[in-house]
């Protein structure tokens, strides 16, 4: 059995599409565990509308992510973990797909099928590698899908936005943090879980025939720069509180997973990175009353 894992916080539109999706799953040995952060009545109401069926776990407070997923992860049972985002919606055979790739080697502790944006033509993650500068790079993130990762193969890991899981490896790398280290909150936690997984021979793979559609930021970005080229830029788009929570989250997963040696080894790209984000903060917080405004 497969148990599915999606949090969230009062996101409702986006949330409906991902639940009507899992009602198409050729795959039907799979159990919903659904939890809400501090979310509206009218929400949770919506919800149980579509998944009469799903187990419900209702925070009064928004617990963010990581304790939310692990919430979720100790309230199953299934033998392999699917944390969705409240933002992505499913092909039918997308489970099933993620199934049949895992069962190919028993150290497959973790699997990303093709995820793309709405659009149905930019890729958003096709695995998650580790840079050289100690961020997570999502293969192929932004490029127009040609094809041109159509094989798969083994990866570093799997994006969070569409984690499937081994639940033995799960166990095997838990902590006195939890499965997600719920000190993150959100941001690097699908990096730190992968990282700690490789480090005790666990592996991550890619297939290309579990597609999944992910709009990227809907439940985090809550800044829209009004100079265009900004947008582009994640960083740009989230509130103090949460680039503070990337850069401390980046630190942390640096200091707990890396070896001295590679550190060492990648250190001008790791310097280079950081002078990125002290620029990033410096400019974007000068000029804040010129370029941003909030979108409630």
């Amino acid at each position: 059995m497969v148990s599915i894992i999606i949090a969230t916080h009062n996101k409702l539109n986006c949330f409906k599409d991902c639940l009507q999706s899992l009602k198409g799953q050729s795959l039907r040995n799979f159990e919903t565990i659904l939890i809400f952060n501090s979310s509206s009545a009218d929400t949770i109401t919506e919800a149980r509308s579509i998944s009469p069926r799903a187990k419900y776990i209702i925070n009064s407070e928004n617990l963010l992510f990581c304790k939310a997923s692990n919430q979720g992860i100790q309230h199953s049972g299934g033998g392999y973990v699917l944390c969705l985002n409240d933002d992505v919606v499913l092909e039918p055979t997308f489970i099933e797909e993620l199934i049949n790739a895992a069962a190919t080697d028993n150290k497959i502790g973790m699997v990303s099928g093709k995820i793309l944006r709405p659009d149905k033509k930019t890729i958003d993650t096709t695995g998650l590698f580790l840079g050289r500068s100690r961020k997570p790079v999502e293969r192929g993130f932004n490029q127009l899908d040609k094809g041109q990762y159509d094989k798969e193969g083994y990866v570093f890991g799997v994006s969070g936005c569409a984690a499937f899981y081994r639940r033995e490896m799960l166990e095997d790398i838990k902590d006195s943090n939890g499965y997600f280290d719920e000190r993150y909150g959100m941001f690097y936690e699908d990096l730190d879980l992968a990282w700690r997984a490789n480090k005790n021979g666990w592996k991550g793979y890619y297939t290309p025939r579990a597609i999944a559609y992910h709009q990227r930021g809907a439940s985090c970005r809550t800044i829209k720069p009004k100079i265009g080229f900004l947008k582009q830029y994640a960083f740009a788009c989230l509130n103090d509180e949460l680039k503070f929570r990337l850069i401390r989250n980046r630190h942390r997963t640096i200091l707990k997973n890396d070896s001295l040696g590679g550190f060492i080894f990648n250190l001008p790209f790791i310097l280079a990175y950081e002078l990125k984000l002290f620029f990033y903060m410096i400019f974007l917080t000068n000029i804040r009353d010129l370029i941003w405004r909030n979108e409630e």
